[in-house]
């Protein structure tokens, strides 16, 4: 089973849902031809930021062996391994891009393929459709008082030794 994240586009217009033809579903995983064709792969998902970054770690490296004395093939090795860096961590260079342009992360499936996932993201997305548009609306938030005080937010107990979710054994709070 391949594992996606889901990211949803900016809304468009006064539409209150989302367009989904426009999802994007990112693969976690080695990306063989961002590693085989890397420049190329970043221009094919306007990864522009990403790409101007890649060209400029790969020219000052370069550059530096060059200035070491190091051997043409010393060169082609360092250029092989960023390109092996990129392969693998392409799945997060794509989110981090999508991220920075507004999308937002709604979510991870898995499935056996992409149109598996794709298939039962939206089987569960349009169950939830429903209950949102007959939902009534929210009250809105309560104003804080005008002193400035803003009510405690739930949190762990006062005097806890208690840093993650577990308490100590033997303890009672």
């Amino acid at each position: 089973m391949r594992v996606y994240s889901v990211h949803e586009p900016p809304a468009r217009g006064l539409d209150p849902l989302p367009d989904a033809e426009r999802f994007v579903f990112v693969r976690d995983g080695f990306y063989f031809r961002a590693f085989l064709f890397t420049p190329f792969w970043l221009l094919w998902h306007r990864m522009w930021l990403v790409l101007a970054g890649y060209v400029i770690v790969s020219a000052v490296l370069e550059t530096a062996l060059v200035a070491l004395g190091a051997t043409p093939a010393d060169v082609l090795v360092v250029a092989l391994l960023i390109s092996l860096l990129v392969g693998l961590e392409a799945s997060t260079l794509r989110r981090f891009t999508l991220n920075r342009r507004g999308w937002l992360n709604v979510g991870v499936v898995s499935g056996a393929s992409l149109e598996d996932a794709e298939r039962r993201y939206f089987e569960a997305w349009v169950q939830e459709l429903p209950s949102q548009r007959a939902a009534p609306m929210a009250p809105p938030p309560a104003v804080p008082p005008a002193s400035g005080a803003v009510p405690p937010s739930p949190s762990a107990p006062q005097g806890s030794d208690v840093v993650g979710l577990f308490p100590e054994p033997g303890t009672h709070q």
